[in-house]
């Protein structure tokens, strides 16, 4: 019986690598159906965008997803349709796995690492007040005259919210997903030297579950200290687990050591719905040119047939991605050694290859 995937293409060079997805995906031989709807476009200026009720509706039917990149104006404009989403259907855990590939050009070898980001909370929360505006002001007044706290009455403020519930449930995540794959270690990252109740809390409940996991080691470090040590000693790291906004910054740190995040799949996970997505920008100036790396969600794809539980499909897709890589012929440009190869082929060529790979490891 086949089961129903929703597909939101996205923009920019989403669709194309979408398209790529599926074919890749398809081609295990796993009955997926394939349900592809969109979001609702805004534009700079802030005008609408949202998630359509039939968008809504589909992934809460299918309780399964995966998406392309879609466009966030920076410092404008409508707020992020990514965050939206993951806060509508409580997708509180964001996993990332960041891991070397023979061919991919990096400065570093065999990097294995995966962050479990918080995504539900933290300074990703949204509750943001406009500089000069009469409730901010309200706000600020009233920092100053119940506890004595100065703010600057021009400021814009943000509140960083960080619960022991919403803590506890994303470190239990990392510490059965660290048990479920034969990790070694768990690390939980923040900035409590500074941060001493909403960092300090995250660090206080990690360091209680940790001895429920005995099996596992546990650490903590400061959130500048463990990108120090990701850049110089990398290979000491497993699963690393972070609040909201580190998650954020730390998840693209480790994209980099791996090659970038072209390469770099993700997942956002709730109880009950989970929803799959490439975490790299929509590039849309390579919007319909067959140009684009479709890498990360071909990878993602490979996560979301583990999540179904199709394990043995989701290794032959990864083992044909890593194979057509490191053969290094049927791939995009930025895998070549000059960007301007000749031999570079396009996003719907590189998936044809990997879907070949894929069918042959399929049968093995």
């Amino acid at each position: 019986m086949s089961k129903r995937v929703t597909v939101i293409p996205g923009d920019g060079i989403g669709p194309e690598v979408a398209a790529a997805m599926m074919k890749c995906v398809d081609a295990t031989g796993v009955p997926v159906e394939w349900q592809e709807l969109n979001v609702e476009w805004g534009d700079s200026a802030g005008n609408v965008a949202g998630l359509p009720q039939n968008l809504l509706d589909s992934i809460s039917a299918n309780k399964l997803a995966i998406k392309g990149p879609i466009t966030t104006p920076v410092g404008k404009g409508f707020r992020s349709l990514n965050v939206t989403l993951r806060q509508v259907f409580d997708l509180y855990a964001c996993v990332r796995p960041c891991k070397s590939m023979k061919g991919v050009r990096s400065r570093y070898e065999d990097v294995d690492v995966v962050i479990v980001r918080e995504n539900t909370e933290d300074l990703y929360a949204g509750l943001e007040f406009k500089n000069n505006e009469p409730e901010t002001r309200k706000l600020i007044n009233y920092l100053k005259n119940e506890f004595g706290m100065h703010v600057d009455q021009d400021a814009a403020v943000g509140l960083k919210p960080i619960s022991s519930s919403k803590s506890e449930r994303i470190i239990r995540f990392a510490f059965d997903y660290a048990l479920q794959r034969k990790r070694q270690k768990v690390t939980a990252v923040h900035k409590a030297n500074i941060m001493k109740f909403t960092d300090g809390l995250f660090g206080q409940v990690a360091e209680e579950i940790s001895k429920s996991y005995p099996d596992l080691e546990f650490e903590e470090r400061l959130v500048d200290n463990l990108c120090m040590q990701l850049v110089t000693r990398p290979e000491q790291f497993d699963v690393l687990v972070l609040p909201n906004l580190y998650g954020d910054i730390v998840s693209d740190l480790c994209a980099g050591l791996v090659g970038g995040l072209g390469v770099a799949p993700g997942a956002n996970i709730g109880e009950e719905i989970a929803v799959f997505e490439a975490t790299h920008g929509s590039a849309p100036k390579y919007a319909g040119l067959d140009k684009a790396n479709p890498t990360a969600l071909i990878l993602s794809g490979a996560m979301m047939l583990d999540y179904m539980g199709e394990s043995k499909a989701a290794e032959a897709l990864r083992k044909g991605v890593e194979s057509v890589i490191e053969e290094g012929q049927s791939v995009t440009y930025d895998f070549k050694m000059d960007r301007d190869d000749p031999s570079a082929v396009g996003t719907s060529e590189m998936a044809d290859a990997i879907v070949e790979k894929v069918k042959l490891y399929m049968k093995g």
